[in-house]
């Protein structure tokens, strides 16, 4: 049915497996992959090495893949017709089972006026639909699914026993019954009130080990996991926030075409997962006719030759961060990087400085060492997990964070050799910040004292990671991560794309795994999406006009409307997220999260400019800047 569909981005991300979607009557749990209904025209294999090998790595390290498997990435099911007229689809369980019926009874008492609902099991619902709960006076009710789940920090799922919690180890079969007061929906106004007198309220359910221990329920997968549990179950809102969070590993293909042939078996590299000699060549192409067409005139092993060159080179790149790879790219220096094609991966150019620095617009661009026009870029991102309660961390690499907080990943599936992704298209620039005038930066006094007063800040926010905390993602990547978040604000108003849907990737990057100096400092601001805003050429125009829109990005910065607090704020005194930020708010750094890879974190505009706060650590000349006053 088309009023419950979904759009493909939207199952790797917010309502991948394990989460909970509201339906016109039911609350569903979308399934693990076993329960999608992959047609054989349903869905297209997407080929992308290096986000392949790598994610394959990963799950055989963490035992949830077969080592003798290889994994291969495929889109969701599309909705189409089939030749029985029942689309292709998504399974999506009911949960919770526990309902609230919509008729009201209101009594009266000491503290007011008590609304009371009944809440029955869905094996108490009419059998003709599972719509209405029939009293035991005839009177029918619709019934809504109740706000109430618990779950554990491992990402279990379960119904509450709501008898179990009012009674105990009593037995007791008297209807239970929801009852609020006021009107502030809190949890201290609403209990779980049973016709034998006994009663919980809300406001106790969220006592440690008041739900009882966890069974390793797995809603989605439709079993429970055989490593068992025994957690602590929390008490979760359905429709909160903290219910889901993906885990999505997104990489920006690269060019890897050395001829026709190369390039046409790198396009089909999906359809030829399963090669693994010269004779399954041959049968690929008698049974699949894409290969049969685009590959047929050359020889079987020629295409074996440039399929295995393809794979080799996929699990080399996989060993070293996949920004590291897109950076060298990047900063080739290449006049053309990719080849001008409607079917390439990858299509930029080195702009000359002449086309981008424009000399009457009074800004020292001199840290800006290229400014590449991307024309066309490929996104590729593939859903491997979830966790609740918590995200997971991100790392500034690009890599896979192993670092885990309260909470850890929830597998989307049992053991299937694939895993959900789609690929998006879109354009971008790419800004290249000399490394050299970047290290100089960090060695001035200023910025050292700015500096320690970031890492004390990091210090109280990584106290709330039980497992140790991600690395500090370093000075010089939350100046790039400020530069790109202001840069993204100012062509939102240039270009006349939506703020949101412009996506930032920061490239603040040593040799050292574990940090140091950086060896590579560069911002590619890009538009990637399904839609149509992704294509329309806004970003790519706007290099001719970027000295005009970095002068008006910093220009920006230089007051908040929400200064002086904004620009006294101290990161060492705060607790939270808001340890991670200098000078940033809302109105000045952050912007959506969606657009942002680090969840808005580490920001500093006083590494940009000089704010009224005067701490002397701007990375670009004040004097370059016009005076403003609040």
């Amino acid at each position: 049915m088309t009023k419950n569909a979904q759009r493909l981005s939207q199952l790797i991300s917010t309502f991948g497996p394990g989460a909970m979607i509201d339906l016109p009557t039911r609350s569903v749990v979308v399934a693990g992959l076993e329960f999608w209904e992959m047609r054989a025209n349903s869905f297209t294999t997407i080929p992308e090495p290096r986000l392949t090998a790598r994610l394959e790595q990963l799950l055989k390290d963490q035992g949830r893949l077969d080592p003798n498997i290889s994994l291969s990435l495929r889109t969701p099911p599309v909705s189409t017709d089939s030749v029985n007229g029942i689309p292709a689809g998504v399974t999506a369980p009911i949960f919770p089972a526990w309902f609230v019926c919509e008729q009201v009874e209101a009594t009266t008492a000491a503290t007011g006026t008590l609304r009371r609902r009944r809440l029955v099991r869905w094996q108490d619902l009419d059998t003709r639909g599972r719509r209405r709960f029939v009293f035991d006076d005839g009177r029918k009710s619709e019934v809504t699914p109740i706000r109430f789940v618990c779950a554990c920090e491992k990402g279990h799922l379960q119904d509450i026993d709501w008898r179990w919690v009012v009674h105990g180890a009593v037995q007791c079969h008297e209807p239970l019954w929801v009852e609020e007061k006021g009107t502030s929906a809190d949890p201290a106004d609403t209990s779980i009130v049973c016709g034998c007198g006994r009663s919980l309220s809300l406001q106790d359910a969220f006592q440690p080990g008041r739900l009882g221990k966890c069974r390793g329920e797995r809603p989605w997968l439709l079993d429970r996991d055989p490593d068992g549990c025994g957690d602590n179950l929390k008490l979760l809102t359905r429709t909160a926030t903290n219910t889901y969070f993906p885990q999505v590993y997104t990489v920006i293909s690269l060019p890897s075409e050395e001829d026709d042939l190369t390039r046409l078996v790198d396009e089909l590299s999906g359809d030829l997962a399963n090669v693994e000699t010269v004779a399954d060549v041959a049968q690929a192409k008698r049974f699949n006719p894409k290969v049969s067409v685009s590959l047929g005139a050359y020889p079987d092993a020629e295409i074996f030759e440039r399929l295995k060159r393809l794979r080799e080179g996929a699990k080399a790149d996989a060993s070293r961060s996949p920004k590291m790879s897109e950076f060298d790219v990047f900063a080739s220096g290449r006049q053309q990087i990719g080849h001008n094609h409607p079917s390439a991966k990858l299509y930029a150019e080195t702009l000359p400085r002449t086309v981008w620095d424009d000399q009457s617009v009074d800004i020292d661009s001199s840290a800006i060492k290229n400014l590449v026009a991307v024309h066309r870029l490929r996104e590729v991102s593939s859903l491997y997990g979830f966790t609740r309660f918590e995200a997971a961390p991100t790392s500034s690499d690009g890599d896979i964070e192993d670092i885990q907080l309260a909470v850890r990943g929830a597998p989307i599936s049992r053991g299937a050799d694939w895993l959900p992704a789609i690929e998006q298209f879109g354009e971008g620039l790419f800004i290249h910040i000399d490394e050299r005038v970047v290290n100089g930066w960090l060695q001035d006094p200023g910025v050292a004292n700015r500096q320690a007063s970031l890492l004390r800040g990091y210090d109280h926010w990584r106290a709330r990671f039980s497992g140790g905390a991600p690395n500090y993602p370093g000075t010089a990547y939350t100046l790039l991560h400020s530069l790109s978040h202001a840069l993204m604000a100012e062509i939102a108003l240039d270009s006349g794309y939506p703020a949101s849907s412009l996506k930032e990737r920061i490239y603040a990057l040593s040799d050292a795994r574990n940090g140091g100096v950086p060896a590579r400092c560069g911002i590619l601001i890009y538009t990637a999406t399904p839609g149509a805003q992704g294509t329309l050429g806004g970003l790519v125009a706007a290099a001719s006009r970027f000295s005009r829109i970095l002068r008006n990005a910093l220009d920006r910065q230089l007051i908040c409307s929400n200064d002086p607090v904004c620009a006294d704020h101290e990161p060492d005194g705060r607790s939270g997220d808001r340890a991670t930020h200098g000078a940033a708010c809302h109105g000045c750094l952050l912007i959506a999260e969606t657009s942002c890879e680090m969840r808005n974190l580490f920001l500093d505009r006083s590494l940009l400019v000089q704010t009224m706060a005067g701490h002397q650590s701007n990375f670009f000349d004040r004097q370059s800047l016009p005076s403003r006053s609040p």
